[in-house]
């Protein structure tokens, strides 16, 4: 059992301008759009030149650019879930090489600590320090991508009992100094990992993505002239700031309570049920941790920057207007964790599956959004983001192969719209494999690749339906499967019902079927079919209010069933 720790306060934005000088409206939404250019361009060198699948076609990275206090300037669109945890990668790798004094313009540092980066060791960072005129530190460009292996027990685990099954840490070492590559750090990345060629292609691929936005940032900056940019940049904040305070104003002061609950911690098979507390007081914004279980023996605890990154996504997906994010945004946000608890773990707890509590603690929070003002925020997705990752060796050539994607799900409805379906929130910007992407890669058949018959939740708006997925093996066949939510049926809002939950089922070619939501190193033979049937999403209002022209419709394009149908909405049949 874990310490027990007295609860620790955490700023979730940074507060204070580096000028007194202010830059006109025009300029500095010049500037803004500039440096959201810059972080788009990263993106597509990053895309246009890695290696594996997970990267260009899934998108499961983020990049981002800071200043020289580490505070975010841009991001392009990728992976929410990532948006708040690279200030904290930077900080650390830069701290970890003896602070910024010891950066050199052409360095790049590489860091996976999971304390450090909230994630897990596979999400690899690199770090670029940029100089203006190779003299003055104004900022860092970083890209956080997946890597398929990086030498862990196995290439994705949801059974881990310490970080050290969970990858070979790279501590902030300097990859690149001063443009030269680091042949003895280099050596040991190639040395741990199962798929050297697709690690060794996205490393290529994130570096040149850094290069990218150091060349783009320096571009604006020598535009506009420091001091210019500089205002902007504070100004840029100011504005962001004062609109997220504007939505919270509208919220009674008080304190709101969500609740939530993981299906186990992938070692033991108890429940885990949480809560996480919203206080809003004004335009000020604080959600508490410090009640939830303490870290968990198995992998699902979520370090303090991924715990954080939520939080900030949770907020800002709501308030932020559909703005870029930026560091003022976080600034009306507090968040309260407990060291030692499933929400803010201490070394060495395991947190290969970190993401998912993450991901229902942005659930969580708006059901306590919800207890405050119903119509502000949507019922509840499949809630997961119900990942797949499978690895072998091919049978001809015994090349070493490994993919792996998340699965769309249901997404909630609201107050005025039926749920759709796509990713999660917190992968809100990420994609869905291909199935001829998938089929020309690997071993595999798609069998089945359907939204599923009543699967969503009623009510007078339905929820998004969820996916069927089949996949017929044509090798031998390792899997790791996290379909989390599969005991819990997505809620409903204001008198709108439950979906269905997430599962997964691997059919053996003998007909024996296993129940595998959370599986790791699972044997899939030749011939096998792995069955994925991701959540609905939840129903927003009576159901008995849903007009019957769109049930008609629901049954027309195959969404509900007319079983379905008569028992949820019997007044489209009087």
């Amino acid at each position: 059992m874990a310490k027990r720790h007295e609860p620790v306060i955490h700023n979730a934005g940074k507060f204070g301008r580096t000028t007194e000088a202010k830059a006109d409206p025009i300029t500095t939404e010049v500037i803004r759009h500039a440096l959201n250019s810059a972080a788009n361009q990263m993106k597509r060198a990053l895309i246009r030149t890695s290696f594996s699948p997970i990267i260009y076609e899934v998108l499961d990275f983020a990049v981002a650019i800071y200043d020289k206090d580490i505070r975010l300037l841009s991001q392009a669109p990728s992976l929410p879930m990532f948006m708040g945890t690279l200030s904290f990668c930077i900080n650390e790798a830069v701290k970890a090489n003896g602070g910024p004094e010891m950066l050199r313009p052409g360095d790049a540092l590489i860091y996976n600590w999971p304390f450090g980066t909230g994630s897990h060791p596979q999400d690899m960072v690199i770090i670029m320090p940029v100089f203006f005129r190779d003299e003055e530190l104004i900022g860092y460009t970083a890209i956080k991508g997946h890597w398929l292996d990086i030498g862990a027990k196995d290439p994705y685990c949801t059974d881990t009992t310490d970080v050290f099954q969970e990858g070979v840490i790279f501590p902030g070492v300097k990859i690149y100094k001063e443009n030269v590559l680091n042949e003895d750090v280099f050596r040991m990345i190639m040395a741990n990992t199962r798929v050297p060629q697709m690690v060794r292609g996205d490393l290529d691929a994130q570096v040149t993505g850094c290069r990218v936005g150091v060349k783009s940032l320096l571009e604006v900056v020598e535009r506009f002239g420091l001091d210019t940019y500089r205002s902007a940049v504070d100004d840029m904040f100011d504005h962001g700031e004062r609109i997220v305070r504007s939505y919270f104003e509208k919220i009674p002061d008080g304190r709101y309570v969500g609740k939530g609950e993981m299906d186990n911690n992938g070692v033991t098979k108890d429940r885990i049920p949480f809560e996480i507390v919203l206080e809003v007081k004004g335009s000020d914004v604080t959600l508490d941790f410090s009640g939830v279980p303490d870290e968990q023996v198995g992998p699902t605890n979520s370090p303090l920057p991924t715990t954080i990154s939520a939080s900030r996504v949770a907020i800002t997906m709501l308030a932020g207007y559909g703005e870029a994010p930026h560091e003022g945004h976080f600034r009306p946000l507090t968040v309260i964790t407990r060291p030692g608890s499933m929400f803010d773990p201490l070394p060495p707890a395991p947190s290969f599956i970190y993401g998912w509590p993450g991901l229902q603690s942005i659930e969580v929070i708006y059901n306590a959004v919800s207890n405050a003002l119903p119509k502000a925020v949507p019922a509840q997705s499949g809630g997961c983001i119900c990942s797949l990752v499978a690895w072998g060796q091919r049978e001809e050539t015994r090349e070493p192969w490994a993919d792996g994607t998340p699965l769309p799900t249901g997404q909630g409805a609201w107050d005025g719209g039926d749920g759709g379906t796509m990713l999660h929130i917190a992968e809100s910007a990420t994609r869905f494999t291909p199935a001829e992407v998938w089929e020309h890669r690997n071993p595999w058949i798609i069998e089945q690749l359907s939204l599923a018959e009543d699967s969503v939740g009623p009510g007078k708006w339905r929820g998004g339906p969820g996916l069927n997925l089949d996949i017929r093996m044509t090798e031998d066949t390792l899997i790791t499967t996290v379909f989390e939510r599969s005991l819990n049926a997505p809620w409903g809002l204001a008198g709108g019902r439950e979906a269905r939950p997430n599962n997964c089922y691997a059919e053996m070619p003998d007909g024996e079927v296993h129940s595998i939501a959370k599986a790791t190193h699972f044997h899939m033979p030749k011939d096998s079919i792995l069955q994925m049937r991701t959540g609905g999403g939840g129903g927003y209002g009576n159901p008995a209010e849903r007009p019957v022209e769109m049930v008609k419709r629901d049954l027309e394009d195959g969404y509900i069933t007319e079983a379905y149908a008569r028992e949820h909405y019997p007044h489209a049949f009087a």
